[in-house]
């Protein structure tokens, strides 16, 4: 079989070779972006890359991490996979967070890596590392290609085993040979060879029938959903479900947008810094329906005092999440649409009129709250004004800390993937990229990265890709010059010792915490100068009658802008459960 060049007229052929078939077998499985970054070990796959432009667009990152978390955010956003590909070597290592960011967050991701020819594998050839090795315990499956005939069977089986059962990463490592070889008719059709991988059959009827029992005994229900209700894209399912039941629902921070933040079932989020009726009520419930959740411990707290005074129906994609960190009364191995769509015919709406209103004094003796101080501004305030001001009509990356907490508590999400996080694993220098990603698959839609200045800085490159690729991403960094989540655990646990976390010039006194405390003259670094040095407009405010102009301003540019806000580093993102702790030790002021 031959594919022809179209640059080289229609009746030009060239022979098909393996990086062709890696394309080919692409554009077969729907991708249209590709994120990929080149190298000497990659070269023939973005030659065929080239070959597709008419299909398939390659987005140059300027970091292969921002590249990886810029394929999750398509991914998270888009619910397809995202594809990310790199170099051998360095370029394959600098896959390994955004990997195992991927694995923990259950996102559905295809890794390509160029590797070195197969005749020098293990020689120590030049820019050679063992990269299936490296990566295999953090993807939910690894691939070395060694024969190019493989290679349309390979990516079928690659997307079939990131999209199904609980998502995940998938690497394909394919040496520069194998690039090369030549393929004669391809077979894009091939069966898939995965022996031992079973997806779970339909919940059994005697097991809803358990669950109905175990829902028509209770006076106390409540729901706790998370990423599995997103990954099996079960929003409508759980709406409908909780809206007919009357259950009242706590998310966890991938579960956001699950039901709308203002309906009246919503209890917001729950753990460490969710709200405290949330907490309140889990701890009350006695019956926990547990979605598509794996009892973290920044929700659980101290396991052994969770919601133990209520039986629990634990929900799962992922058997060897059930009962792996707490025992299940009612364990259902199912994703949590094909449950709910069992579940809910079934289901007679309860009379839950007094635990209602037990919940109802509970968030007004504990309402969500924040300092209406008017000298600074204070960040939850510039978070709950982006969100009255877009209602609700926006994509909202961020990055890892305190300010990715203050959204997740300040905006008021109406819809599953409008929220892009790095959870799991708290990966800083996530926002940028991610909201890149997700631009990439919404281009009309307002997609906003909600930072920190720590974690902005970390990938603060991708700048000239949003540029250069012309993804008008926007950018709010609540700066406060220091690594907030980690002063505020300073403050709180460690007597206010400054440990290395003022990101300023280490002779000013706040590098060990004997500042005035004020905003300070000039920041470092000149985030509106950096911006403006990669051809992207920027502002900074420092003054709270400010905020509302800049958003819109901010908001009403056509490409994409940097936000600059000045907040004070003091400030702590509250409520907050000591790690280790119960609802009862929490911290409201």
């Amino acid at each position: 079989m031959s594919a022809t060049d179209e640059r080289k007229g229609p009746t030009a052929t060239r022979p098909t070779t393996g990086a062709d078939v890696l394309v080919e077998s692409l554009a077969r499985h729907g991708v249209e972006v590709v994120f990929a970054y080149p190298g000497g070990a990659s070269m023939p796959m973005h030659q065929a890359l080239t070959r597709y432009r008419d299909r398939i667009r390659t987005i140059l990152p300027r970091h292969e991490q921002g590249g990886v978390f810029a394929a999750e955010g398509y991914g998270r956003a888009s619910g397809k996979p995202g594809v990310v590909m790199t170099t051998s070597g360095p370029g394959a290592l600098n896959l390994v967070t955004g990997l195992a960011d991927a694995k923990m967050d259950s996102i559905p991701l295809i890794a390509i890596t160029g590797q070195v020819p197969t005749h020098v594998i293990g020689t120590d050839a030049f820019q050679e590392t063992p990269t299936v090795e490296v990566c295999r315990a953090v993807c939910k499956h690894a691939y070395l290609v060694q024969d190019a005939r493989d290679l349309a069977r390979v990516v079928k089986e690659a997307f079939y085993l990131a999209t199904t059962g609980r998502p995940g990463p998938v690497l394909i490592d394919i040496p520069k040979d194998v690039q090369n070889t030549v393929v004669v008719d391809p077979d894009y059709d091939v069966e898939m060879d995965l022996p031992g991988y079973r997806l779970p059959p339909p919940p059994k009827p005697s097991k809803i029938r358990e669950v109905i029992e175990a829902l028509k005994a209770a006076e106390r229900p409540i729901i706790y959903c998370g990423g599995g209700v997103l990954a099996s894209d079960a929003g409508d399912e759980l709406r409908e479900f909780a809206v007919k039941a009357g259950i009242p629902v706590a998310m966890t921070v991938h579960g956001l947008g699950a039901i709308p933040r203002d309906h009246y079932l919503s209890l917001g989020m729950l753990g460490m810094h969710g709200t405290v009726y949330a907490n309140t009520a889990i701890n009350h419930a006695d019956l926990l329906f547990a979605l598509g959740v794996r009892f973290d411990d920044r929700v659980t707290g101290k396991l052994s005092e969770f919601a133990k005074h209520g039986r629990i129906v634990h929900v799962d994609i992922d058997a060897s999440e059930i009962n792996k960190n707490k025992s299940a009364h009612i364990a259902v191995h199912s994703d949590v649409k094909s449950f709910l769509r069992e579940l809910t015919p079934m289901v007679s709406p309860g009379d839950f009129r007094a635990w209602h209103k037990q919940v109802d004094e509970w968030r007004e003796a504990d309402p969500m709250t924040y300092d209406q101080r008017d000298d600074v501004i204070i960040p939850q305030y510039v978070i709950d004004e982006f969100s009255k001001i877009t209602d609700g009509e926006f994509i909202m990356s961020t990055g890892v800390g305190q300010h990715q907490m203050w959204a997740a508590q300040w905006t008021k999400f109406k819809r599953l993937r409008s929220w892009i996080t790095s959870g799991g694993l708290g990966s800083m220098g996530y926002g940028l990229p991610a909201a890149m990603g997700a631009q990439a698959a919404f281009p009309d839609a307002l997609v906003v990265d909600i930072d920190g200045d720590g974690s902005f800085v970390m990938n603060i490159q991708e700048l000239a890709t949003v540029y250069c690729e012309n993804l008008p991403v926007k950018m709010i960094v609540l700066n406060n010059q220091h690594l907030g989540m980690v002063v505020q655990w300073e403050d709180r646990f460690h007597a206010g010792n400054r440990a290395h976390t003022y990101l300023g010039p280490v002779d000013h006194p706040e590098a060990i915490g004997q500042g005035a405390g004020d905003l300070p003259e000039v920041t470092y670094p000149d985030f509106v100068a950096l911006a403006k040095g990669f051809g992207i407009p920027a502002r900074q405010i420092r003054k709270k009658s400010e905020v509302a102009d800049a958003l819109k301003e901010m908001i009403a540019h056509k490409g994409p802008y940097v936000l600059d806000v000045l907040v004070p580093y003091q400030e702590h993102v509250l409520p907050m459960i000591p790690a280790g702790g119960t609802f009862r030790d929490t911290i409201k002021t």
